[in-house]
C-alpha cells in the first residue's frame, strides 16, 4: 500500500456556538461504504436515540446498556427494546456497539474489583444480542502498579473466563478492547502492548474472531503515537498490519484531542478542531486498509447539537473538505452528558 497525502479544500462556513441547531442531513458517504456512528444518550428512550442517529446523518450508534458509572444493573431490559430493534432495522443502522461501563478494570490486582469487573462485563455481553449489538467495547484497564506483565496476564485470564461462559453463536457480539492514552498505569498504550494482550488471550484458548481492537484516536495521540499527518497514519496502519493484523481492528473512536501529544491524557475535542487536526483524521477515514472498520464519534457537546456538527465535519474530511474553525465556546465544552451517567 502506498502512502498518500489528503488534499483538503477550503473551509465551509463556521457553525454556531454551543447550542448548535440541526444542520441539513449530510448526504456524502464514506469511501467504500464505511459506517459512521456516534455515541448517543438513551435517556429519552432507545427509539429516540435511533431516530437522532438517522437525523444527524449517522449510519450507526454506540450506546450504554445501563448506567456506566454504577455496579448495579437494572433487573429487566428496557421495555422499548423491540421498538428500538424495529427502528434500527427500518433506518438501516449498524453495526451497533455497546460501550461497557467505565468501572470495568480487567487488568488490576485487586481480586474483588476484578471479580466485579468480570461480572459487569459478562452482563454487557449477555444483553448485547437483545440490542442487536455487534460489538461490546471495553477499556483494557489499569494494572494499578502491578506492572504491564501482570496486568496483561490478568486481562487474558479475565477475557478467557468471561467468553468461556458466553455463547459463541451467530448473535454473539465481538469483545472489542480499546487502547489507552497510558495515564494511571493504563494498559494498551502501544501497538506492542496491544499485540501482547491479544497474544495472551489467544494463549488462553480464545478464538481470534471473538476479540478485536478499537483504536481511539485521542488515546493514540495522548499515548505519543504520531497520527497528525496522512503519512503518520499510514505508518501506524503498517505497524499494526505487521504486528497484529489490520483485520483485528474493528472499531475506531474518531475523536480529536484537547491534550498535548504524548501527555498520556484523555481529553476529547471536536473533529478536526484539536491537536490532531484534519489531515490525520481524514486519513483514518479514507485509508484503504481500514475499509472494514466502523467509526464512532465521542466528541463534546453531543447533547447540545454538536453530534450533528461532528458527523458533518467527519463526512467533510472524508470528502476532502477542511471543516471551518469552531467558535471558542464550542472548544471549551466539556465531555458530553451523553457519555456520562444515564438513568438506570
Amino acid at each position: 500500500m502506498g502512502s498518500c497525502t489528503i488534499r483538503l479544500m477550503p473551509a465551509r462556513p463556521s457553525p454556531p456556538a454551543v447550542a448548535a441547531p440541526l444542520p441539513p442531513r449530510p448526504t456524502t458517504s464514506l469511501p467504500g461504504g464505511r459506517r459512521l456512528g456516534a455515541h448517543l444518550a438513551t435517556g429519552g428512550g432507545l427509539v429516540r436515540a435511533a431516530e437522532r442517529a438517522n437525523a444527524i446523518g449517522a449510519d450507526s450508534l454506540q450506546l450504554f446498556s445501563d448506567n456506566p458509572t454504577a455496579w448495579r444493573r437494572r433487573e429487566a431490559l428496557p421495555d422499548d427494546l423491540p421498538a428500538f430493534r424495529a427502528k434500527v432495522a427500518e433506518l438501516g443502522l449498524g453495526p451497533l456497539a455497546i460501550h461497557a461501563a467505565y468501572l470495568v478494570n480487567l487488568a488490576g490486582p485487586d481480586d474483588d474489583l476484578f471479580e466485579r469487573s468480570l461480572g459487569l462485563l459478562a452482563r454487557e455481553i449477555a444483553v448485547a444480542p437483545a440490542y442487536g449489538a455487534r460489538f461490546v467495547n471495553v477499556h483494557v484497564g489499569s494494572h494499578r502498579g502491578a506492572g504491564p506483565a501482570a496486568g496483561i496476564a490478568r486481562v487474558a485470564d479475565g477475557v478467557a473466563r468471561v467468553l468461556a461462559e458466553a455463547p459463541a453463536d451467530a448473535d454473539a457480539p465481538v469483545l472489542v478492547l480499546e487502547n489507552s492514552a497510558g495515564g494511571g498505569d493504563g494498559l494498551g498504550a502501544s501497538i506492542d502492548e496491544l499485540a501482547r494482550i491479544l497474544d495472551a488471550i489467544e494463549g488462553r484458548g480464545v478464538a481470534p474472531g471473538r476479540v478485536g481492537l478499537c483504536l481511539d484516536t485521542a488515546h493514540l495521540w495522548g499515548a505519543g503515537i504520531p497520527i497528525g499527518t496522512a503519512d503518520e497514519v499510514h505508518a501506524l496502519v503498517e505497524a499494526i498490519a505487521a504486528r497484529i493484523g489490520v483485520e483485528r481492528v474493528l472499531m475506531v473512536h474518531l475523536n480529536d484531542s484537547k491534550a498535548a501529544f504524548g501527555s498520556r491524557a484523555d481529553r476529547h475535542q471536536h473533529v478536526a478542531a484539536g491537536e490532531i487536526g484534519a489531515d490525520g483524521l481524514a486519513r483514518f477515514l479514507t485509508h484503504p486498509a481500514l475499509g472494514h472498520v466502523a467509526y464512532y464519534l465521542e466528541t463534546p457537546g453531543m447533547d447540545v447539537g454538536y453530534d450533528a456538527v461532528n458527523v458533518a465535519r467527519a463526512r467533510d474530511l472524508a470528502a476532502g473538505i477542511r471543516p471551518a474553525p469552531l467558535p471558542r465556546e464550542a472548544l471549551e465544552l466539556r465531555g458530553s452528558r451523553a457519555r456520562a451517567a444515564e438513568p438506570a
